[in-house]
């Protein structure tokens, strides 16, 4: 039990893993820099995964046959191919299980949808296509009011300022 003496009484309010500075904005839409941050470290985590994937290939090839290994060379269309699958893939499954990839878990930000709920399969999949084969719409974000994209528009999604893990 606490006493006067002891200073403010814990609550979920004092106890908040979210820092006093950014509690204005919790809930609010991201603004472009910071989507672009995201987005940028979300990328690195797609190279990383295809460099991973060619070099597990490589070792396979090499397993195979030693004596002749060179290393595959794969064309534009399958490497270009193979980084639109993985970076659907990675965001579908992102937004649709946690409503948030790598890049926003480390900025703060999470997708919703039209009723602040995490998205379903198919809308986060559709939002993950239309990122990969029109990710200019992103940059809609600086000059709409609501800081939304293309993409928030058309799919009537939102990237919000969400610092609160959810369960």
């Amino acid at each position: 039990m606490t006493t006067e003496a002891d200073g403010p009484a814990l609550t979920p309010r004092t106890l908040s893993p979210l820092p006093q500075e950014a509690r204005p904005y919790q809930g609010h839409r991201a603004g472009l820099v910071t989507r672009l941050v995201a987005a940028g470290i979300d990328s690195l985590v797609i190279g990383l995964v295809l460099m991973l994937a060619y070099a597990g290939f490589a070792g396979l090839v090499f397993l195979l046959d030693p004596r002749t290994f060179t290393f595959p060379t794969p064309g534009v269309f399958f490497s270009l191919t193979a980084a639109l699958t993985t970076l659907v893939v990675y965001l579908t499954v992102s937004w649709w299980v946690g409503g948030r990839t790598y890049g926003c878990h480390l900025m703060g930000l999470r997708v919703v949808n039209y009723n602040g709920a995490n998205m379903r399969l198919l809308g986060a999949l559709l939002r993950a296509v239309f990122c990969a084969f029109f990710p200019i719409g992103l940059l809609w974000a600086a000059v709409n009011r609501e800081n939304r994209s293309v993409q928030d528009i058309v799919l009537r999604t939102s990237v919000i300022y969400d610092w609160q893990p959810r369960l």
